[in-house]
């Protein structure tokens, strides 16, 4: 694999190839103010300085609806198979490293051909963060560079000019073509200055422990007042899990055509902090208090996904959730810090 440069211009070319190229791309771009993925239309539209998108490139690979197989009632059935190959570009870092913890989830047990379907049609195209969004915490989760999953790495250098380099054949094939220049050693420490800086400037809210010391930390908090205090403040929306990129439940239903003949199984996303979601047969709903729900979401993230997946933190430090929780409480820096805080003084 090679690294190459690309000038402001080269690199406007480069994108409108990829528009061009017939496969849909889907890119961060300016939104009321604000940044969200969707179709590029022109190269011009994607953004290289976004802070942070609304919601995370993962609903490209886990819509948020979606159709899993059509059926006969009484009859037979048929698996919906829907993905078409598709570039995300722009990914950034924390989002990137969410997507390979997603990738390992959906390989594990019940292999999700829906998810790994599409996984394996796309064609990622990471992007070193130019702008730091107002509640980043990525350096604090080891996330503010990452070195695997995508197919290119995108870097904007200090002098303006892109360095893209291909970490797969499938990232090659795209910059073989592309007019640009050889990276030069030069441009590869220019790069690594921008990885310096970012593991320090990503980091709004600061993490009082190594993320891996969080399931240890966590194992002696499930009483703790913390969860109560906090969830005094929760109106069980789900936004926190909604803008989550690690996030990955889901509800399956079968909805019957108005014929009484067909119909579709669906899935959409879920979220533990909805007042409904631990709900079972029998209306049993083992999660009912607010309390519990809030306590379920940290551990989920600090305890118990790290334990399917060889330690990793089911948390990026992206932000959002602290961006989209109007109460104010669902900043997870802020509850593990507390624990912390009170596990020293104990």
């Amino acid at each position: 694999m090679s690294a190459v440069k690309f000038t402001r211009k080269q690199f406007e070319s480069f994108v409108s190839a990829l528009i061009q190229s017939g496969r849909p791309v889907m890119a961060p771009q300016a939104k009321n103010g604000r940044y969200a993925f969707g179709p590029l239309a022109a190269a011009e539209e994607f953004r290289l300085d976004y802070d942070v998108t609304i919601l995370p490139p993962k609903k490209y690979l886990l819509p948020q609806t979606e159709t899993l197989l059509t059926y006969q009632v009484g009859g037979a059935c048929s698996s919906v198979r829907d993905a078409e190959p598709m570039i995300l570009l722009g990914v950034h870092p924390y989002d990137m490293v969410a997507i390979n913890q997603m990738d390992e989830l959906f390989r594990q047990d019940q292999y999700d051909k829906h998810y790994m379907d599409r996984r394996c049609r796309t064609t990622i195209i990471a992007l070193d963060v130019v702008t730091p969004s107002e509640n980043v915490f990525a350096a604090s989760m080891g996330t503010a560079t990452v070195k695997s999953g995508y197919d290119i790495l995108l870097t904007v250098l200090p002098d303006g000019s892109i360095l893209a380099d291909a970490a797969t054949d499938k990232g090659q094939e795209l910059l073989d073509p592309a007019e640009s220049t050889p990276a030069a050693e030069a441009d590869l420490k220019a790069r690594k200055t921008v990885w310096d800086k970012n593991e320090k400037a990503l980091n709004k809210h600061v993490l009082e422990c190594k993320p891996s010391y969080l399931p240890k930390l966590l194992e002696n908090a499930y009483d703790h007042p913390v969860w109560e205090e906090k969830a005094r403040l929760c109106y069980s929306c789900g936004s926190c899990n909604q803008v989550c990129p690690t996030c990955y439940c889901f509800d399956v239903q079968d909805q019957v055509s108005w014929d009484l003949k067909t119909g579709e199984r669906k899935r959409c996303w879920d979220g533990c902090l909805l007042e409904n979601f631990a709900t079972v047969a029998g209306n049993h709903n083992f999660r009912k208090d607010r309390a519990a729900r809030y306590r379920h979401r940290l551990y989920r993230k600090g305890k118990y996904v790290p334990g399917k997946i060889g330690g990793q933190i089911a948390c990026v430090g992206c932000g959002r959730c602290i961006t989209a929780c109007t109460a104010k409480i669902a900043n997870p820096v802020e509850v593990y810090n507390r624990l912390m805080e009170d596990t020293e003084l104990g």
